[in-house]
Order: C-alpha cells, then sequence, then structure tokens
C-alpha cells in the first residue's frame, strides 16, 4: 500500500511539473482581410497585415546565427488554412530542387508546416513542399519517437513518419533572383480540428531547410535536446483560430480497373507447370466522410490496393520472420492510434499486414469500414474488414477497436484494444491489450503493457491460461538526445500468445532490456554537431527453463557533423542458444548448441544536399560458430529535377570454416523516378535477392489531374532464378501482372 501511495504522490507532482512547463501563451493567427491568390508569389496586401514568425537556426548550430533570410506567415478565413513563405537566398543559384516527384524527398531545399489537429501532443499533419512546388504529405504518430531501427531511405525520418498519408491541399512556388517562395492552401476538411463554438486550438510548428549548408531554421524555437526535436507534438507551440469551423465535406471515389494476371500452377499429375492467364475487370469504390469535426469514416467496397508499391526485398540472417512495414493508403490516416508495440521493434498486437495479404499475395477485401478520430477527451479508432474466400484462406472478418484518453497530463494516456479475426469455417482469434503511459517528468516517462489472446485453434474446451497466452511489459525511459537518457524495461510472454493481427517474432521469455546513452552538443567551432555513445544490453531468457536464449550487448556511438554527415559506429558480443537447428540460403544449417560472438559495425550517412551521395554500412565478425562480411551501399544520383536514380546492394559472405560450409547472399534493388511535371510521373523498381532466388520487376505510371483522380498504369512482373532448386523444374516466370485503374473522386 505505501508503494502505491508513493507512487501517486509522484505521479502527482510530475503532472503538476508538467503541466506548468506545458502552459504558455497562445499564439492567435491572423484572419485574413483580403483574398490570397495561390500563385507562390507571396504579393498580396493580405500578407502584409500578417506579422513573420519568429524564427531560430536549429541546425548546425542551435541559436546560431541565420545566414539566410526567412519570412514565414500563416493566416486563414473561413475554408482554408494559408500559409507563406518567403526564402531569401544569396546564392539563388545554390537552392536544391532535385525532383518533381510526389511524396519523394531527395536532398531538396523544404518549407513546411506541421500541425498537431487533435491537440493531443502526440500525432500531428505534416504538409512539406520544395522550389518545384511538389507536394510532400506525412503522419507524424509517436510524439516523433522512432522506436528504434533508425532511418533508411524509405524512411529517412524514422518508424514514427509514414510518407504513405495522403490528403487534399495545394502548394505553389515561384523563383526569382532574391531566393524561392511559397503559398499553402490546406482545407479545414484535411485538418479535421476540434471547435468549439467557433475556437479552435492546436499545435503548429514550421521550419525552412537550406540543404547546401545544413542549415534549418525553426518556430518555436525547440532545441535539439531529443532526436526530430523539431517533429515532436509535445514541443509545439499551441496556436489559436477564432471564428473557424471544421469542414465537413463527403468523398466519394469511385475505380474502374481492368488487366491481365499470369501465373504457373502444377498440374493435375504434379509432373510440371502450366501457365494461366486471366483477364480480369473490375470495380468498387471508397468514400470517406466527417461524422463530426475530428472523427472520420472511410468505408470500402471491392477494395482494391494494385497501385501500391512493391515491398523491399530483404536478407533474413535471423532466425525470425520478416517484418515488412504498410504502404497501403487506406491504413496510414492517423494508424498511431491503433499501434501497439509488444517486444522488438516490429512485434505489435495489430499489424494490417495481415488483412487482404498472405505470405506476399493479395486477397480480395469484399468491403470494409474504417472509422477514427476524437470524442471529447477520448481518441477511438476501429476498423472492419471482411475478405473473400481463396485457394489461400477462407473467408474472414477482421475487426480491431482501440481507445486511449489522456490522463494526468497532455503527455500521458490509458487505453485499449481488441482485436479480432473470425473465419467462415468457424475458427477465430481474439486478442487484447491495455496499456499507459505516464509522463513523470519533464522527459522521463513510465509506461505498462497487458495483452491476451484467444485462439481456439488450440484446442475446444481447453481451460484458458491467462499466463501461457499473456504479455507484459514495464518501462522507464528519459527521452534525450543531449545529456543523460535512458531505457529500462522487462517483458514477459507466454508460449501460447498468439495475436490473430499481429505481428509476434517470438513467444515464451523473459526479455529484460537496458539502454543507456549521453549526448553532447559540439562547440561553435567545432565541426561535430552531435556526439552520443550507448550502452545497450538485451537479454531474452527461456520461460520453460529460465536459460538465457538470447544475448546482444552493444557499445555505440553516433557522430552528426555539422555538415549534416553522421558516422556510427557498434561493436557486439552477441550469444545464441539454438535448441532447434536453424537454416540458411544454400542448404546451410547451423546445428543446436549455445553461441557466442562479437560482430562490428560502421555506418556512413551522406548529407542529404549532394545531388550524388551514398550510404554505406560495413560489418564483420562471428556468425554463430563462424564469420560473416557484410557491405551494403545506397547510392543516390539526381540526374536532372525530372529523374533520380536509386540503388541498393547488399552483400553477405557467411563461412563455417570448421564445418567446411559457406554462402554468398546478393541483393540489389535499382529504382528510377521520373517526374515529368508535378502531376504526372513514372517509377521502376527492380529488385534481385539471391537469398529467395527472385527476380521482380514494379513499374508504376502516374497521371494525378488533381487530388483524388488519378490514372494509374501498373506492372509487375516476378521471375524464378534457381529453376531446378525443387522438382518438378520451375517455369521462368513467376507472375505477370499489368493492370489499368482509374479512380475520380466526387466531393459533396
Amino acid at each position: 500500500m505505501l508503494k502505491v501511495v508513493l507512487l501517486l504522490l509522484l505521479v502527482g507532482v510530475s503532472w503538476r511539473a508538467a503541466t506548468a512547463q506545458d502552459a504558455g501563451d497562445v499564439l492567435g493567427i491572423t484572419r485574413l482581410i483580403d483574398a490570397v491568390r495561390l500563385d507562390g508569389v507571396v504579393d498580396e496586401p493580405a500578407w502584409d497585415a500578417v506579422s513573420p514568425l519568429p524564427l531560430t537556426m536549429y541546425e548546425p548550430r542551435f541559436g546560431g546565427v541565420m545566414t539566410e533570410q526567412t519570412e514565414i506567415r500563416i493566416g486563414y478565413d473561413d475554408e482554408f488554412l494559408y500559409v507563406s513563405g518567403r526564402m531569401f537566398d544569396s546564392e539563388p543559384a545554390g537552392i536544391r530542387a532535385n525532383s518533381m516527384y510526389r511524396d519523394l524527398y531527395s536532398g531538396d531545399d523544404t518549407f513546411a508546416l506541421i500541425v498537431d489537429t487533435f491537440n493531443d501532443r502526440e500525432n500531428a499533419l505534416w504538409f512539406m513542399t520544395t522550389p518545384n512546388g511538389i507536394r510532400l504529405d506525412l503522419s507524424i504518430s509517436n510524439d516523433a519517437e522512432s522506436g528504434g531501427g533508425g532511418v533508411s531511405r524509405t524512411q529517412p525520418f524514422g518508424r514514427s513518419v509514414s510518407s504513405s498519408w495522403n490528403t487534399y491541399w495545394d502548394v505553389a512556388t515561384s523563383r526569382s533572383a532574391e531566393g524561392w517562395f511559397v503559398e499553402m492552401r490546406i482545407p479545414f476538411s484535411s485538418l479535421g480540428f476540434l471547435d468549439k463554438n467557433g475556437v479552435a486550438e492546436m499545435g503548429l510548428s514550421v521550419h525552412r531547410f537550406i540543404s547546401r549548408k545544413n542549415e534549418r531554421h525553426v518556430f518555436p524555437a525547440v532545441p535539439p535536446n531529443w532526436n526530430l526535436a523539431f517533429l515532436k507534438p509535445s514541443q509545439f507551440k499551441q496556436v489559436r483560430l477564432r471564428g473557424a469551423r471544421s469542414q465537413r465535406p463527403l468523398y466519394v471515389t469511385p475505380y474502374l480497373a481492368a488487366g491481365r494476371n499470369s501465373f504457373n500452377e502444377l498440374n493435375p499429375e504434379a509432373t510440371a507447370y502450366r501457365q494461366i492467364d486471366d483477364p480480369s475487370g473490375d470495380v468498387g469504390v471508397d468514400l470517406k466522410y466527417n461524422v463530426t469535426s475530428n472523427l472520420t469514416l472511410d468505408l470500402t467496397v471491392n477494395t482494391d490496393f494494385a497501385q501500391a508499391e512493391s515491398d523491399d526485398e530483404q536478407v533474413n540472417l535471423t532466425r525470425f520472420s520478416l517484418f515488412f512495414p504498410e504502404k497501403r493508403q487506406f491504413f496510414q490516416e492517423r494508424a498511431g492510434l491503433f499501434e501497439f508495440r509488444t517486444q522488438g521493434r516490429d512485434d505489435r498486437l495489430f499489424n494490417t499486414r495481415q488483412i487482404g495479404t498472405y505470405e506476399g499475395l493479395a486477397i480480395p477485401i469484399i468491403a470494409g469500414a474504417r472509422l477514427v478520430g476524437r470524442i471529447g477527451r477520448w481518441d477511438v479508432g476501429t476498423i472492419n474488414m471482411q475478405t473473400a474466400r481463396s485457394t489461400l484462406l477462407p473467408s474472414e472478418n477482421f475487426g480491431v477497436v482501440r481507445v486511449r484518453r489522456q490522463v494526468f497530463n497532455a503527455n500521458s494516456y490509458a487505453g485499449g484494444i481488441v482485436t479480432t479475426r473470425i473465419g467462415d469455417t468457424g475458427r477465430s482469434n481474439i486478442a487484447y491489450g491495455l496499456d499507459g503511459l505516464i509522463r513523470v517528468g519533464v522527459n522521463e516517462y513510465m509506461e505498462l503493457k497487458w495483452a491476451g489472446t484467444f485462439d481456439d485453434s488450440l484446442g475446444v474446451g481447453r481451460p484458458y491460461s491467462l499466463t501461457r497466452a499473456g504479455y507484459g511489459r514495464a518501462r522507464i525511459e528519459r527521452r534525450r538526445l543531449t545529456g543523460l537518457s535512458y531505457i529500462a524495461s522487462v517483458s514477459w510472454q507466454g508460449p501460447e500468445f498468439n495475436p490473430g493481427i499481429g505481428f509476434v517474432s517470438r513467444t515464451d521469455f523473459v526479455q529484460p532490456f537496458l539502454r543507456v546513452s549521453y549526448g553532447w552538443l559540439g562547440s561553435e567551432y567545432s565541426a561535430i554537431r552531435t556526439i552520443r555513445p550507448s550502452l545497450f544490453a538485451n537479454t531474452y531468457l527461456r520461460n520453460a527453463d529460465g536459460k538465457l536464449e538470447t544475448g546482444t550487448y552493444r557499445l555505440e556511438t553516433e557522430i552528426a557533423m555539422k555538415s549534416g554527415d553522421v558516422h556510427a559506429v557498434e561493436v557486439d558480443m552477441n550469444y545464441e542458444d539454438l535448441l532447434e537447428a536453424v537454416e540458411f540460403p544454400e542448404n546451410t544449417v547451423v546445428p543446436i548448441g549455445a553461441y557466442l560472438y562479437p560482430a562490428a559495425q560502421w555506418q556512413y550517412q551522406m548529407r542529404e544536399g549532394s545531388l550524388l551521395r551514398t550510404n554505406v554500412q560495413v560489418n564483420g565478425g562471428g556468425f554463430f560458430d563462424g564469420w560473416n562480411v557484410g557491405l551494403q551501399l545506397e547510392p543516390i544520383w539526381n540526374v536532372s529535377r525530372m529523374l533520380e536514380l536509386g540503388a541498393t546492394y547488399q552483400f553477405n559472405r557467411v563461412r563455417f570454416t570448421k564445418r567446411n560450409d559457406d554462402f554468398y547472399v546478393h541483393l540489389a534493388r535499382i529504382r528510377a523516378q521520373l517526374g515529368f511535371t508535378k502531376s504526372l510521373s513514372l517509377s521502376a523498381f527492380i529488385q534481385y535477392n539471391t537469398s529467395t532466388d527472385s527476380f521482380s520487376a514494379n513499374t508504376r505510371f502516374r497521371y494525378n489531374f488533381r487530388e483524388g483522380n488519378d490514372l494509374w498504369l501498373v506492372y509487375n512482373e516476378g521471375r524464378f532464378t534457381d529453376r531446378y532448386a525443387v522438382m518438378p523444374v520451375l517455369p521462368e516466370l513467376e507472375f505477370r501482372t499489368l493492370l489499368v485503374k482509374y479512380t475520380y473522386t466526387f466531393v459533396k
């Protein structure tokens, strides 16, 4: 009882401290007195009546003298939020405008507005553009905490930022001898804010990035005490719009699709493959409606995601399944609300990739509904999807209900989630979870989670075990980029924990975890911007016998330069106790046993402003009872503002000397993205992976007449590269798809 009382006192004191810190003046946004013509020139009298926001240099040195003048103004009228930017530049020839491709960031100069529309200090919508006037719209969740995994070509800002989210808005830019200029117009219906008697409050952040100088100007003046601090909704400036009322239009988007699918199947005698050509034609419709000012309903009938980009091939040098991120737009809006992660960076109670896909193949979706938003102080989200019967799976219904509510302060919440997966064969799976995140200081957080599953495949009438089918985690964390930061947690998971719409890599363990870091900012005269060494210990103990199953112990240091280059070095000691043999490519097997081995890795990320740049990763060291040497290169070349060429090459050489066994892995990706205009684009994506003996190509042509009105031409092809791996001999062609799809959105 005493411990409970002390904990409540601590939370109460911390709540008051956090609330005091959050309190502050609210900035009133100016209502525009005249019309704004969206041409990117920023010469209307309406803008002269708006004061520019006070900006601060964020990088390369926080609070330093900005080398270029920047003026950013924000206003609104009855229907739109307007933003203008005058990005003056003393060397206009140095302005980076590398790409014309929608939603592609290529190291360009940028201008951005980020809005926490729900004012929940955790989620936000990010509107960004470049001197070419292309639109990049992204969503931010989890207060921009990446959740591990760093950044990559497909996730340049980490896992808490999704570039697959899109909405309706307009932007125009212009250039002159003075620099470049921008005007944005965002409909209130795309923001979905809550207004009370015509008064709306939300969080706001803006920034300008000068790529060649790695210089960023921000408002508000958030110090770089956290990673990507200017993206954290918890640090945004509170703003107020008077007389603003959220709009509630109805969007109806029917589609027409036609194409041909070719694939191979075994003949009845199982002696050879025969090619099947299947012409197809389809129609469907999507509907979006704001039930209230901040509660959005999406309906879909005969859903089609054929225009989504193919998954990146991956090399699996672990004994666990690979996780692939969601790229389908239907699941993107407020996706962070549905997040309920368990152990590791990928495991989760709800994974949308379980809906409409199976082992990389598409499963037809008959219909679905999605309701997400806020009711009072409650964040609510629900999804229900019905898939059709296929040769792979029965017809299934997928359901998710998620609720969360702020408690104690703006950065704390308590919530719950329930997922269901029910097949027409009668099989069912139900999962539930309870979670809470409490901010107990300025940077300190405490998290508690519990989850459980019910799966009738374990046997009808079998007694349910809360422990065998459960998961729990307790975690404390100090979030800082500079000074001391840490994460300490312990997780536990039973052997029968099996969320039917989730992703689970391993079960039946206790996982103590510790990470301690200390970061410094470089001095005014140093070439180093930040340096951050860390100690990391991740341990898995088997529940069955209490023995160590997996241990990873790491010393790593990340050095970010003021130029924009980033270096990271890590040294690991790894332990694996295998109760089953593990198979790797080329029929290589690691036998049962205990293995202790060191490894090291160096990563280099070149600054974004270069037209030709690359990321490099080199690793080497032990690998079970052998050794592994690896290399990964990710060059990018902006040939012109219309054409970007990118590639990934990953090589691994694994050798088990004592057993005279080895294998090589080569993974190659080539991506070409052409933006002929802001509306017309073409992307080609070719991949080759020796670990899966596969070659694939994905080509997508898009003509975007306007937002919601698109013509797509998509071609996919896959080929087997090792036809004699099994008998009967595999065909050359694995699959081939040609699709034409047209969508048109009616707005009422």
